[in-house]
């Protein structure tokens, strides 16, 4: 487990990433029960759809964010849907790294885009389960890194993880980067951050976790013998790397639309936008104030909730990395208007959120943490399927 009392929680030296049959067998418990928790997911959506006359793979791979994702794979970019309203929905609004990996995978297998979307969506399921795993086993032990894991895998809209969407892919990166963070990787840090920035806009995220914990970590450096000083050099090198791949994609956007706020105007004529929250605090007002009064109370104890769980993370003494990207993935899907039935989606990869209940649910006995564990699956596998069978991720 890390030394929490070194600077930002992170160690000075250079990171390897875990390999090798023996990380791979501390790993797979974490991994087997992630892997039953989205089967039993997905084995709820078959059952519902066999009622509903919805089959699972469309309802995974073929609605909402995933046909843009697919048809960007196939077709490029310069797809264009002028809606009733004045609202222009285009798809550059989606970061490319997705269905460039769909056109690639296209490419190589006998797979369409949305096909191979899935596998895109279940491989990188697998390395976020591994990623997330990582972390917590380095701060907490191994107990507390399979809880974890598991926590993450039957979160309400957790079936996301299972769909042709960004957010396992993005979840992969970030954690990742994280890992590297904590263990003083600094260039796979920049690395994998550059990469979550090719694959969704909340990439800041991880470069703000990136630059902060370096800035601490260079400015403590000087108060500390030379042995515990992370080397000048990578760390530069690491938030270098860092911003590349958000950068570059707002850099091709703004080339394209003929605009420095390119990507802001795309994103403004999904109606996407931030406000500071004004339009997410009207939309549960407007709740509870009339007839679903009780939907606006349940926003309003969803985002307490958050709130509670992210103070819980600060008094647990999580790293600096980890707060800095949970906070500004909340901070980012808090203050955004527009679609607000996506919120929990958006926080998704906001793993660091479950450590305080991944501690707690690790310290309980076996038979008990395992009877928790059944009960929150099977709530999430139920709800899954009840969601996308309905309105589902706008």
């Amino acid at each position: 487990m890390t030394d929490l009392a070194t600077p930002s929680g992170i160690a000075p030296g250079a990171a390897t990433l875990p390999h090798g049959r023996a990380a791979l067998r501390r790993a797979a418990p974490a991994l087997l029960l992630f892997a039953a928790v989205r089967a039993l997911g997905i084995v709820a959506l078959a059952l519902w759809g066999l009622a509903d006359g919805k089959g699972a793979r469309h309802l995974l791979s073929a609605r909402w964010d995933s046909i843009w994702y697919a048809r960007i794979a196939e077709q490029g970019y310069g797809h264009t849907l002028h809606l009733p309203g004045g609202k222009v929905h285009s798809d550059m609004a989606f970061f490319p790294l997705l269905p460039w990996l769909e056109r690639l995978l296209s490419a190589v297998f006998p797979l369409s885009a949305p096909d191979a979307g899935l596998v895109v969506s279940a491989v990188a399921s697998l390395c976020a389960a591994w990623g997330i795993f990582a972390v917590g086993d380095h701060l907490y032990g191994r107990r507390a890194g399979v809880a974890l894991v598991v926590l993450w895998a039957a979160l309400p809209v957790g079936v996301v993880q299972s769909m042709a969407y960004s957010e396992s892919l993005f979840t992969a990166l970030a954690a990742w980067s994280l890992y590297c963070l904590l263990t003083g990787g600094w260039v796979a840090a920049g690395t994998f951050a550059a990469l979550a920035g090719l694959t969704r806009p909340v990439g800041a995220a991880v470069v703000a976790a990136v630059w902060i914990t370096a800035a601490v970590a260079l400015l403590r450096a000087r108060r500390r013998p030379a042995a515990e000083r992370p080397p000048p050099a990578r760390v530069l090198l690491g938030v270098a790397l860092a911003p590349l791949g958000w950068l570059a994609y707002f850099a091709w956007v703004g080339s394209r639309t003929g605009s420095v706020t390119g990507y802001l105007d795309v994103q403004g004529g999904w109606g996407n936008g931030f406000d500071g929250g004004l339009a997410f605090a009207s939309f549960i007002g407007e709740r509870l104030a009339g007839p679903a009064f009780w939907a606006g109370l349940g926003l309003l104890a969803g985002v307490a909730l958050v709130l509670v769980l992210y103070r819980a993370g600060v008094r647990q003494g999580q790293p600096l990395p980890l707060l800095v990207f949970t906070g500004t993935v909340v901070l980012l899907a808090l203050t955004a208007k527009g679609y607000f039935g996506s919120k929990p989606r958006l926080m998704m990869p906001a793993f660091p959120l479950l450590l305080p209940l991944a501690a707690a649910l690790a310290r309980l006995r076996t038979v008990r943490a395992v009877s928790v564990v059944t009960v929150v699956a099977l709530a999430s596998a139920v709800y899954g399927a009840f969601w996308l069978h309905g309105s589902g991720p706008p």
